[in-house]
C-alpha cells in the first residue's frame, strides 16, 4: 500500500525531496501546498504531482502524511494543523524553535495516534548508524569530547542572512552537529553556550556552541590522587556552523583509546576512520549513500507511518532538546538584533 505524500512548500529542499528523495520507496507524491499559488503550480507541474494548490482543504483531501519543508518560522503551526486533521507528519529541521512547542506537538501526535519525525536526515544514513554502534562497542574507550563542524559559504542575499528573527548559521546548520552531541552525550547536560559573529543585520554568520556534561557516574574518578581532594570530572563538546566562514567540516569523537573521524561532509556519514596511538594502525569503514540521503529518512517515516518495527534513530526527547537549544539561541541573540 502506498503512502499519499503531500509537500509543503516549495524552495530548495523540497526541490531536492522531490527529484531525488523517493525511489523505490512505497509512497506517491500527491499534492504540493504553498500559499503562493503560482509556485505551488509551477512546483507541480515540474515533478508531475496531481496538485499544486493553495486551498488548505483541497490538499488534505489528497494526503496521509505530509513533509513540511516551509520557512522554519512556520513548521510549528503547520505541524499543529495537519495533526489535528489526522494526518502523519515529517518535519524539516528545526522542526520548532521552543522546547514547549515540541512538547505539546508530541504529546498532540501521541494523543492522535500519528507519526511525528524531525527530518534530520545524518540519523537515518547508514554510515552514521554504524559510527554510533562503533562508538558504543567502546572502539575508542570512553568518550571524552565531541566536534562537529558544519560550514557552506552562500549568497549573503538570501533569506536565511536576511531573517533577523529567524535566520542565520545556527538555525540552518547547527542542528546537524548539535544532533551529533546529544546522540553520543545525552540531553542533560551541564552547561551550554554561545558564541557568535554577526553581519550587519544582527544575523549570525558563525555560531560556535560550547557544551559541559557531567561524566557518567559509573566512569568518575572523583579522588584526586595526589592532593586527595574531590575533583569533578567533566566531558565536552564543540558544535560549529556558518554560512559566511569556512571550516573544515568533520566530526571528531576523543576517547580515552583512540579517536573517531569522519572527514567532511560527516553529516553524509559516507566513511570514518578509528585511529590510535599509533599511527600506522587506522581502521577505515565506507558505506553505501545513494542520491542525496533524503530517501533514508523518508523510507524510515513511511516504515513508521506503515508501523512496521523500527529502530528509533531520533528519539523525541533529543527533539525536544534541540527545540530547546535553538530557544536558548535566539533569546540570547535577541538583544543583537
Amino acid at each position: 500500500m502506498r503512502t499519499r505524500l503531500g509537500i509543503i512548500g516549495t524552495g530548495r529542499i523540497a526541490n531536492r525531496f522531490a527529484a531525488n528523495g523517493r525511489q523505490d520507496l512505497a509512497v506517491c507524491l500527491t499534492a504540493v501546498y504553498n500559499p503562493n499559488l503560482t509556485s505551488a503550480k509551477k512546483y507541480a507541474s515540474e515533478y508531475h504531482l496531481p496538485l499544486g494548490t493553495d486551498d488548505w482543504d483541497a490538499f488534505l483531501e489528497q494526503i496521509d502524511a505530509a513533509y513540511v519543508a516551509s520557512p522554519t518560522a512556520t513548521h510549528g503551526a503547520y505541524v499543529r494543523r495537519l495533526l489535528e486533521r489526522g494526518k502523519h507528519v515529517l518535519c524539516e529541521k528545526p522542526m520548532v524553535l521552543s522546547k514547549k512547542e515540541a512538547e505539546e506537538l508530541f504529546g498532540l501526535a501521541k494523543k492522535q495516534g500519528l507519526v511525528l519525525m524531525e527530518a534530520i536526515k545524518t540519523a537515518y544514513c547508514p554510515g552514521f548508524e554504524a559510527l554510533l554502534e562503533a562508538v558504543k562497542e567502546g572502539r575508542i574507550g570512553e568518550i571524552r569530547d565531541v566536534e562537529a563542524c558544519f560550514t557552506k559559504l552562500v549568497d549573503p542575499n538570501l533569506r536565511e542572512l536576511s531573517d533577523r528573527n529567524f535566520g542565520g548559521s545556527m538555525t540552518e546548520l547547527g542542528t546537524y552537529g548539535c544532533f551529533a552531541v546529544l546522540k553520543l552525550l545525552g540531553c542533560d547536560w551541564k552547561d551550554i553556550r554561545f558564541v557568535a559573529q554577526r553581519n550587519e543585520q544582527g544575523v549570525d554568520l558563525f555560531t560556535k556552541v560550547f557544551f559541559e556534561y557531567e561524566e557518567p557516574e559509573e566512569s568518575r574518578c572523583n579522588i584526586d590522587r595526589k592532593t586527595g581532594r574531590k575533583r569533578d570530572s567533566v566531558r565536552t563538546a564543540l558544535v560549529k556552523a556558518g554560512l559566511g566562514v569556512k571550516s573544515e567540516g568533520e566530526l571528531i569523537i576523543s576517547g580515552t583509546k583512540g579517536y573517531l573521524l569522519a572527514e567532511a561532509p560527516w553529516w553524509l556519514a559516507r566513511s570514518f576512520e578509528i585511529r590510535y596511538e599509533d599511527s600506522t594502525k587506522r581502521e577505515r569503514y565506507e558505506y553505501p549513500y545513494a542520491g542525496n540521503g533524503l530517501q533514508y529518512e523518508l523510507g524510515y517515516f513511511l516504515d513508521r507511518v506503515q508501523r512496521y518495527p523500527t529502530k528509533e534513530r531520533v528519539s523525541i526527547q533529543e527533539s525536544i532538546a534541540l527545540a530547546g537549544i535553538m530557544e536558548q539561541f535566539l533569546q540570547e541573540e535577541a538583544g543583537y538584533r
